[in-house]
């Protein structure tokens, strides 16, 4: 297979998982890189000890075509991910975007449109599918553990350390993240989606925020919610180093105004066939996991994980864990099928994804690349819900499916 050339845009944190991904892979080559800030792309060529080219967002379709670029990461702000996919289709490039793909329906319409226009791929890093346990509840049910199902609660918890960090960043303005329903929830959604190998129909939901902002009436005497950049040199480096270019500042206050996402959510959702989601979110847990259970008609399906005890610190902790699912059965006792410890990186899902994404392994035989439709289909949930919030209403996804230009 031919080496292929990538360009990663947007060069924050999590552009350091691709680039150190596609550096040491065999058939991928970091061809270039594309960020408003000339300060984060030099740290990104230092830790990686390379001298990729840097490009300025203005010079953005010029560098495709003279780096000759094959696939582009998407790694910048969720609102700017629109834009970049579609330029990036446009010019005949093939696109594996960080999640969610858009934020809001006419951006999901015109990547859809180009998509179909160009024929080119577009991939989402839904990394949570590769995540072994993931991977195993998927064959479960596929196999008919539980029988016929019909119905799913899931409950997701994020401490006062990882859950505050929403609120320190950008994605504290709905209108550059579409709110946690669209950037996090997504994650959750799609999964869902994949377990049952099925799509949204109508959703529901109610949210506010409680705990953080100006308004809330919650405002902690010490300042464990802010961030020390200098305690991580390469946050300071990403960050702090880098204000003096374009005035971002990455430890925003989570108590000042300015916050327009919730941080307290709950969304139903009835999927194709009758399947409803109880669903929810909060971001201010004293103790980072999640909770998810199936049951049909045959029993239940359990998966229980504790990513930590409790947040010791404002630094957002690692995110491997202990995880237990379990199958209970009608009148049996109850079988373990895993209680151990998970990988590192979103349970081992990072590396098993990066893998696949970037050439360095065959696809999955469980179907976790996750394409364009996977990518809209979280996406519409979070949109309804976002809709949902501020109409007091259930929404059809058939909608907002409308407005993208797609039929249901």
């Amino acid at each position: 297979m031919a080496v292929r050339r990538y360009a990663i845009v947007g060069l924050g944190s999590r552009a350091q998982l691709f680039a150190g991904a596609l550096a040491g892979s065999a058939r991928a080559e970091l061809a270039a890189f594309c960020d408003p800030n000339e300060t984060r792309m030099r740290v990104h060529n230092g830790w990686l000890g390379t001298s990729v080219p840097g490009y300025r967002p203005a010079d953005f379709a010029a560098m495709l075509a003279k780096e000759r670029i094959d696939v582009v990461v998407v790694c910048s702000p969720d609102h700017t991910h629109a834009d970049y996919v579609v330029a990036a289709l446009a010019a005949g490039c093939d696109v594996v975007t960080e999640k969610p793909m858009t934020t809001d329906a006419d951006g999901a319409r015109r990547i859809l449109a180009a998509r179909r226009e160009t024929g080119r791929s577009v991939r989402v890093a839904f990394n949570y599918r590769y995540n072994p346990v993931h991977r195993q509840v998927r064959e479960l049910l596929a196999a008919g553990a539980i029988g016929e199902i019909g119905s799913v609660e899931f409950s997701w918890l994020l401490d006062t350390a990882h859950g505050a960090d929403y609120f320190r960043r950008w994605h504290r303005e709905k209108a550059n993240s579409g709110g946690l329903l669209v950037h996090k929830s997504g994650h959750h959604f799609d999964l869902v989606n994949w377990w049952l190998g099925s799509r949204p129909e109508t959703v529901f939901a109610f949210g506010r925020l409680f705990f953080y902002g100006d308004g809330t009436g919650h405002r902690p005497t010490d300042d464990r919610f802010a961030l020390d950049l200098e305690a991580s040199p390469r946050l300071r480096a990403l960050y702090r180093d880098a204000e003096h270019e374009d005035g971002y500042v990455r430890n925003q206050d989570v108590f000042a105004p300015g916050v327009t996402i919730e941080d307290d959510l709950s969304v139903l959702v009835r999927h194709e066939g009758g399947v409803v989601l109880n669903y929810h979110l909060h971001a201010y847990s004293p103790r980072e996991g999640y909770r998810v259970a199936f049951s049909g008609r045959s029993g239940r399906l359990e998966l229980d994980v504790r990513e930590n005890e409790y947040a010791s610190d404002a630094v957002p902790a690692p995110e491997p864990g202990r995880a237990r699912l379990t199958v209970h059965r009608h009148w049996a006792p109850p079988e373990v099928v895993f209680d151990g410890v998970l990988g590192a990186g979103h349970g081992g899902g990072d590396e098993r994804m990066l893998a696949e994404l970037l050439g360095d392994a065959e696809p999955d035989e469980l179907g976790c690349a996750a394409d364009h439709d996977a990518g809209l289909q979280a996406l519409l949930t979070g949109l309804a819900a976002n809709r949902s919030l501020a109409t007091g209403r259930p929404v059809p996804v058939a909608e907002l499916l409308a407005e993208t230009g797609e039929r249901a």
